[in-house]
C-alpha cells in the first residue's frame, strides 16, 4: 500500500464526535415599540406603513390609497376588502400580467428590525404577480409582528415551503452611478397594512 493510500484509509476510518451547535437564543435585539421601529425601517427602504385599527376597517383603509383608486388592472388575494379585476386562475402565462397596476397580497410575518414582510406565495397561481405589478400592498396582522429576523425564522420553523420570500420595500437599485432608483426592476411602491385585532 502506498503512503497516499495509507493516509486516505486512515482518514476514512477516523470517527469524530460532532461539536454541539452554538446557542443562538440571545441573538437579535428587541424594541420598546416594535410598531414604530417597523414603520421607521419600512420608510428607510422606501415603503410606507398604514395602520388599521380593526380588520373590518381594512376595506376603507385600502379604498383611501391612491394606488388602489388609480389601478386599472388589479389583483387582490383579499376580495372581501378589495375586489380585483384580474383572476390568476384564468391566466395561463405570467406574461399576461404585464401592465398589472396593483397587487394586494397577504403577508404572514412582519419584522421590525428591517421592515421586511414574509410572503408565502403557494396560494398564488403565478408568483410573478409580486414582482410584475407596478405597485404592491401587503396586508399583515399586527399580532404577526416580530422584533427581528431570528424570531421570524423561529416562527417559520424548519418546514419551509418550496418557495417564499421576505419583501422589504419596493424594488430599488443603486448600482448605476451610486444613485438610488426606486422601481427599477419591480414594484414602484410598497404599502404595508398592519391590521390590529386580527390573527389572520
Amino acid at each position: 500500500m502506498s503512503g497516499r493510500d495509507a493516509i486516505l484509509s486512515e482518514l476514512s476510518e477516523a470517527r469524530y464526535d460532532s461539536p454541539p451547535l452554538p446557542e443562538l437564543s440571545g441573538f437579535g435585539g428587541e424594541y420598546e415599540d416594535p410598531i414604530a421601529q417597523f414603520e421607521s425601517s419600512l420608510e428607510t427602504v422606501g415603503g410606507s406603513l398604514i395602520r388599521v385599527a380593526r380588520s373590518v376597517d381594512l376595506a376603507d383603509a385600502l379604498a383611501d390609497l391612491e394606488v388602489v383608486r388609480q389601478a386599472e388592472r388589479l389583483y387582490s388575494s383579499l376580495p372581501a376588502a378589495v375586489a380585483g379585476n384580474v383572476a390568476l386562475s384564468e391566466i395561463a402565462d405570467p406574461k399576461e400580467l404585464n401592465n398589472l397596476g396593483l397587487a394586494i397580497v397577504r403577508g404572514e410575518w412582519a419584522v421590525a428590525e428591517n421592515g421586511a414582510v414574509w410572503v408565502n406565495p403557494t396560494d398564488l397561481r403565478h408568483r410573478a404577480v409580486l414582482f410584475i405589478a407596478e405597485h404592491l400592498v401587503l396586508v399583515v396582522s399586527e399580532s404577526k409582528l416580530v422584533h427581528n429576523m431570528h424570531q421570524a425564522y423561529e416562527r417559520l420553523g424548519a418546514n419551509l415551503p418550496g418557495y417564499g420570500l421576505f419583501i422589504s420595500g419596493p424594488s430599488k437599485t443603486a448600482d448605476i452611478e451610486q444613485s438610488l432608483v426606486i422601481g427599477a426592476q419591480g414594484p414602484r411602491s410598497l404599502h404595508v397594512c398592519l391590521v390590529a385585532g386580527s390573527d389572520e
